[in-house]
């Protein structure tokens, strides 16, 4: 097994999509695909006997429609970003050992063709006698090749941010007039139109539509084009359980935000491409071009040539060029200020009652998403989804933006946008008493039950994150997540965490024990 990111709280990354403590997993909702379905052969035979593989096929050309808003101007060149180092450039890539009974870190070097010294410093080992088994190390591997150092498109255009206040995906979908228009999907027992898709995704992940809406013209042609043929793979993912719109965007999103996060902040410095090689980050790109770099290089049939191609002039980029103009025209910068500071929040739920802190940092939506949400479940007998009457509170005062499909959206700022300013997201309230949106609401007011509704969950809770300028706030990174007095604390692994508060600690578990138990004062 190969180290991938150069940080312990993302050492499980391929790990991510079978976690799910406190009974919180995400993207698996129960999605139908109305609209009919070509016969893709090959492709489909393949993708329902769950083997990956298929052909790259390329999209027709843009037919780019005159659209009502003008393109941005931009004149110039991206700046490259500050050069950031690369783990493998010089040392070459890590892989992982995994320690056994009776071995000592000077066997293991040796068996490495390395040392005790170098060993302990790329582990960051404060004793280098101390090793228990099952423990896992980096040890030295081969060299690996470096991305392009070309840049994409600017951070602020990955998430779903301050620049994208009016951008409306049904008007720029229905301006190009292509097969999006007419895709019909049920969500989670809702018929959702391809553009109320793509505005469930950028709501969900973050991401900004107007990349995902180029991302679904260069992969399909789906924006442009009506006389298509119905592709249940329209991004070109071929797997099993991924057919739709909506799956396909959710992975894509995913791998995005991986990128993103896990560069900006996971110490994310190389990658693995599709056929298991792996790829370190160019030292001078941004991370937004992290995100679809890392994006590209997922899919299972895509070459390295192939990938060349998505990631350079005359790739991605040069579709989103056609559409909406260049993209580091609307570059936001900074997206966060230096001096960013969380506004006072207490915790979701009424004085007096007690809950139990089940999940600490883990994703937003999905585990590329950073880890900006923690998991809170209701006093009950009972386990797995059931009915609660136990009340989720607001945690601030704000407006209400979005209270859908299980999600509620609290907008403190108050402009209606959730991509300007701070936002507290709330995941699996139940429809019954949900709070409506446009409400004002203040801290204490009600906003609904927890539940089992929203994406996919095993198990009655409230999962609640933080997003600044559309992007997700790490619930252990810079900026602690603090909830009356109770600040968050990971522990390496996505869902471990802790919640301090002066002397008391206490820890997530999916039980329901004084270790977790938590009184809202």
């Amino acid at each position: 097994m190969q180290k991938k990111i150069n940080h312990k709280r993302f050492l499980l990354l391929s790990l991510f999509a079978i976690l799910a403590l406190c009974g919180c997993e995400r993207p698996d909702p129960d999605v139908t695909v109305i609209s009919a379905t070509a016969d893709f052969g090959e492709v489909a035979q393949s993708a329902n006997s769950g083997i990956e593989r298929g052909v790259r096929v390329k999209p027709p050309t843009p037919i780019i429609h005159q659209t009502t808003t003008p393109f941005p101007t931009y004149f110039g060149t991206p700046t490259p970003d500050p050069t950031r180092p690369v783990i493998n450039e010089n040392e070459g890539n890590f892989d992982i050992h995994i320690v056994s009974i009776g071995e000592t870190l000077t066997q293991i070097a040796l068996s490495y063709n390395s040392t005790v010294e170098e060993l302990v410093r790329i582990n960051d080992l404060s004793d280098s006698d101390l090793l228990s088994v099952g423990q896992q190390i980096f040890v030295p591997g081969g060299a690996a090749p470096t991305s392009l150092s070309f840049k994409i498109i600017p951070d602020s255009e990955l998430v779903y941010g301050p620049d994208l206040k009016e951008f409306d995906v049904l008007r720029v979908a229905s301006e190009q007039g292509g097969h999006l228009l007419t895709l019909k999907e049920e969500i989670e027992g809702r018929t959702l139109s391809g553009p109320e898709i793509v505005q469930l995704v950028s709501d969900r992940q973050s991401v900004s539509p107007r990349l995902l809406l180029a991302l679904i013209e260069y992969k399909s042609g789906w924006m442009s084009h009506t006389a298509i043929d119905e592709n249940p793979y329209p991004l070109g993912y071929v797997r099993q359980g991924y057919e739709g719109l909506y799956q396909q965007l959710t992975w894509a999103a995913n791998k995005l935000n991986l990128g993103y996060y896990g560069r900006g902040e996971g110490g994310l410095t190389y990658f693995e491409f599709a056929n298991g090689d792996n790829i370190n980050f160019a030292s001078d790109i941004n991370d937004g071009t992290a995100g679809l770099q890392l994006l590209f290089a997922a899919y299972p049939t895509t070459s390295f040539q192939d990938w060349l191609v998505d990631i350079g002039p005359d790739g991605f980029y040069a579709v989103f060029n056609q559409i909406f103009g260049n993209p580091f025209a609307y570059t936001v910068d900074p997206l966060w200020p230096a001096d960013l500071d969380q506004p006072a929040l207490q915790l979701p739920w009424p004085q007096g009652e007690t809950w139990y802190f089940t999940g600490g940092p883990h994703g937003g939506w999905a585990s590329g998403s950073a880890w900006a949400a923690l998991d809170f479940a209701p006093q009950h007998d009972q386990l797995g989804c059931y009915e609660s009457d136990a009340w989720v509170t607001a945690a601030v005062d704000g407006l209400v933006t979005r209270s859908d499909m299980g999600g509620v959206v609290i907008d403190i700022d108050g402009d209606g946008f959730p991509g300007t300013g701070w936002v507290i997201y709330y995941l699996h309230l139940e429809a019954r008493d949900r709070v409506a949106p446009g409400t004002y609401v203040r801290a204490g007011d009600t906003l609904g039950h927890a539940s089992c509704e929203g994406g996919f969950s095993n198990g009655t809770h409230l999962h609640i994150a933080r997003l600044y300028n559309g992007r997700w706030a790490s619930a252990d990174g810079q900026i602690p997540f603090n909830m009356s007095g109770w600040n968050s604390e990971g522990l390496g692994f996505e869902y471990d965490g802790l919640l301090v508060r002066g002397d008391e600690v206490k820890e997530a578990c999916e039980c329901r024990e004084e270790s977790n138990a938590i009184v809202a004062d």
